[in-house]
């Protein structure tokens, strides 16, 4: 549980549950689960794993049923990968967004546990003419209708994945996070895990999985989460699918006070979707331009980089930290951000502003007899 010395979760919305990690207080890789963020659309169902069940259906040789034993004692799965919710960083668009305005810290990094998409779809057997899986959660509701894409009654949060990441070694329906059941609000009892992707298509309290024959066009795919696409002339809407390449910066936080000629630990975290993470620089806007990072642990596929950076300031004044990732597809974090991400992809350059003072002066006392 978090401490004196360590913050708790930052509530962003109170009902349904929507929390963020204090990315300022970043140390170790993994994310405890009780610090990971929380992202609700609706309130968090209440399941009971001995009466839940995991149905199969749609364009399959045999529809099936399966409760939790039953996938446990599959051959299972684990790997590390980071989610972050396509929201992220929201609060740092200009003119303000609609939506929960998350700062740096609806992300996180875990270990997960479970067994891979395609080893239950190949027990169901998928038909050649399939193209996409459809993965159903327990949470439904109404989406506020204040909203000009509010939806037209109750749903539940729905999202399709294209076959080919369906069946692949990086999609798994897990059923441990951090050598630990999932808890209730993480997804309890199964929940998606689709490395290098945004968090909406890591569907929580999976029950039903439909394989479609034609694109799936529900609420959250064709009207939530989207982005505009210009390649080919007119702008189109297309569905988010990979997380875009970004650093952040967690220490020093903004605003700090530094003084000069002591050496000072720049740290943060870096992620992209599907290619690893190549170069973290940082930028201290002292004159002397982009500097490589240090990158920490060894590259593991789908989960984010640790980096560090000692910065010994010279000069007193105010500074603006910046960082920027690169990744083995040869994306570039931008330095500005994008006009066609609605709300979401907010993974331009934010600087951290700090401020250099002199280094304290000692004085020897004087004693007058």
């Amino acid at each position: 549980m978090p401490t004196q010395e360590q913050p708790g979760l930052i509530v962003r919305q109170k009902s349904p549950e929507n929390t963020e990690f204090p990315f300022a207080s970043l140390s170790d890789w993994l994310i405890p689960t009780e610090l990971f963020f929380v992202r609700n659309h609706f309130p968090a169902p209440d399941l009971d794993a001995r009466d839940w069940r995991l149905r199969v259906d749609g364009a399959v040789e045999r529809p099936i049923e399966l409760d939790l034993d039953s996938i446990k004692s599959m051959r299972s799965a684990t790997f590390n990968a980071v989610v972050e919710c396509a929201g992220n960083g929201r609060v740092y668009y200009v003119p303000p967004k609609e939506g929960l305005q998350w700062q740096n810290g609806a992300v996180g990094n875990a270990a997960w546990t479970g067994v891979l998409l395609r080893e239950i779809l190949e027990m169901a057997g998928v038909r050649q003419t399939a193209r996409e899986v459809l993965l159903v959660g327990a949470d439904s509701g109404v989406v506020d209708t204040n909203r000009k894409t509010a939806s037209p009654g109750p749903i539940a949060f729905a999202r399709s994945l294209p076959l080919a990441k369906a069946v692949a070694d990086s999609t798994m329906l897990a059923y441990s996070m951090n050598d630990a059941p999932l808890t209730r609000e993480h997804g309890y009892p199964l929940r998606a895990v689709v490395g290098g992707w945004f968090g909406m298509a890591w569907v929580k309290w999976i029950t039903h999985i439909t394989v479609l024959e034609q694109p799936f066009l529900g609420y959250w795919q064709a009207r939530d989460y989207f982005r505009w696409e210009r390649n080919l002339g007119e702008p189109r809407l297309v569905p988010l699918t990979e997380m875009e390449v970004k650093a952040q910066i967690a220490r020093p936080v903004q605003g700090a006070r530094l003084i000069t000629g002591q050496p000072y630990r720049i740290f943060g975290a870096a992620w992209s979707g599907e290619a690893p993470i190549r170069q973290v620089q940082v930028c201290t806007g002292d004159g002397r331009g982009w500097r490589d990072a240090r990158l920490l642990e060894a590259e593991r596929p789908f989960a984010w980089r640790l980096w560090e950076y000692i910065w010994t300031p010279e000069d007193v004044g105010q500074y603006k930290l910046r960082c920027r990732a690169s990744d083995g597809a040869g994306r570039v974090q931008p330095d500005l951000q994008h006009s066609d991400f609605e709300s979401y992809g907010a993974n331009w350059i934010v600087p951290v502003e700090v401020t250099v003072v002199p280094e304290p002066q000692t004085y020897e006392a004087e004693f007058v007899i």
